[in-house]
């Protein structure tokens, strides 16, 4: 692919931008730096057109999981459009937010309010907030990913990476007040007893215990009661984050496929089809403390966020885009295993189905990343070692890009045996955590 558009827009944004994206996940360096195109001037369905008008498949992150029914979907998007035309905000409230609560808690029978927001990390720093002033306490024991706010990087401070456990290595604390040292402390999915410890520890001090329902391996028997139990044992807010799983596997929350029940949830991304909104839904008795703390912010309240969820929520109901979700996924993964083993690479596979990630299980592996998303931008696929499915891609986009990835790993394979891996990049290998950019 032919990019000089695109690589003056990164060179650009270098000078103007710190970090060059508003996101980690999409920095081209995630990637391959000098071949990732890494802007793009429309997208539509599964497909995506960059600065200098190549067109690609999308078979990769899907807005980092935003876009669950694919881009531009025309029922969300006719949705917003009218909300538009009729003021997205005003001196007054906007009605879609109480039907979008009505909602949710139909969904989730078990939590009874709502507070809304507009981006993840920040409802998670809500429903800690919620927590600490329900409690009147102020430790967190979490496990998993939950966003760059204060609260959760504070895990880093005085320790080496305890956050590398939990999506991102490399994430450095500074800027984050030394005092909450202590306050934000991990435990391992699957690993009850990390956190029976946390609690032996602590047991006065912990506000909340949050952990997402599931990313990359399935819970082992009893995990998920047992995080619920030391919850109530200790009485501390049980918090799921569903930013990332929600609506994957079914049109709701990940946690009523598991039966488990939270007192707080949390979801974003898929909730708007890529239009910014997040929910904390919640057991009134928790979600009133709200009134007793000051949660407040004006963009909160304007109307296009919730107009999405609704839309998104309905079309996805209807369709059973869950279910869709997961075969493609399980297409995916079969797909990677099936072509591995058949080019004699070594890869491990992860994630619910439309989820999906794989690594490649050498000391090159990001070479070997950077080579794989550079041979399938010539493929026409934007793709690299993780797929989010989208309710838009269909058997014949999997087909289509199995077959693509079948040369790509015959390619990888045989550059790994002659020893040239690195001779054959165009650009730079990937990174695999946070990291400056110069």
């Amino acid at each position: 692919m032919n990019i000089p558009k695109s690589l003056e827009m990164q060179n650009r944004a270098m000078l103007r931008i710190p970090g060059m994206t508003q996101l980690l996940s999409k920095r081209p360096d995630m990637f391959s730096s000098g071949v990732w195109p890494g802007y793009y001037s429309r997208a539509k369905g599964v497909e995506i057109w960059d600065l200098d008008g190549n067109r690609y498949i999308d078979m990769s992150i899907a807005g980092i999981g935003a876009n669950i029914l694919g881009y531009t979907d025309p029922d969300v998007d006719a949705a917003v459009i009218e909300a538009i035309q009729n003021g997205n905000s005003s001196s007054l409230n906007c009605m879609e937010e109480v039907e979008l609560a009505d909602l949710l808690c139909e969904i989730h029978p078990w939590a009874e309010m709502a507070r809304f927001a507009r981006t993840g990390g920040e409802s998670m720093a809500i429903a800690v907030r919620i927590a600490r002033a329900y409690t009147g306490r102020d430790k967190i024991a979490f496990c998993g990913y939950h966003g760059w706010h204060d609260w959760y990087l504070s895990a880093n401070l005085g320790t080496e990476n305890a956050l590398g456990e939990h999506l991102l290595t490399g994430l450095n604390p500074t800027g984050v007040p030394k005092g909450l040292t202590g306050t934000a402390i991990p435990f391992r999915y699957n690993h009850l007893e990390e956190l029976q410890a946390i609690v032996e520890k602590n047991r006065k001090d912990i506000a909340a215990i949050i952990m997402e329902p599931i990313r990359n391996v399935q819970p082992q028997p009893g995990f998920l009661e047992g995080v619920r139990a030391l919850a109530d044992e200790i009485g501390a807010v049980f918090i799921i984050d569903e930013i990332s799983a929600a609506f994957r596997m079914n049109s709701g929350g990940a946690h009523l496929v598991f039966g488990i029940l939270p007192d707080v949830a949390v979801f974003s991304k898929a909730l708007g089809n890529g239009y910014p909104i997040a929910a904390v839904i919640g057991k009134s008795q928790v979600m009133e403390t709200a009134q007793s703390t000051f949660i407040s912010s004006t963009m909160w309240t304007e109307r296009i966020g919730p107009t999405a969820a609704l839309a998104t929520i309905k079309k996805h109901k209807s369709v059973d885009a869950g279910k869709h979700l997961m075969t493609i996924g399980k297409q995916v993964q079969d797909g990677w295993a099936r072509l591995a083993k058949k080019n004699g690479l070594n890869i491990n596979i992860g994630g619910i189905p439309p989820l999906s990630h794989f690594s490649f299980e050498y000391d090159n592996a990001l070479t070997m990343k950077a080579l794989f998303v550079q041979l399938m931008l010539d493929f026409g696929f934007l793709a690299s070692t993780l797929f989010y499915a989208m309710y838009a891609h269909k058997t014949e986009h999997v087909e289509q890009y199995l077959h693509a990835v079948d040369e790509v790993f015959a390619t990888i394979s045989d550059a790994n045996q002659t020893g040239d891996l690195e001779k054959r990049l165009k650009g730079k290998p990937a990174s695999a955590g946070f990291k400056r950019l110069t």
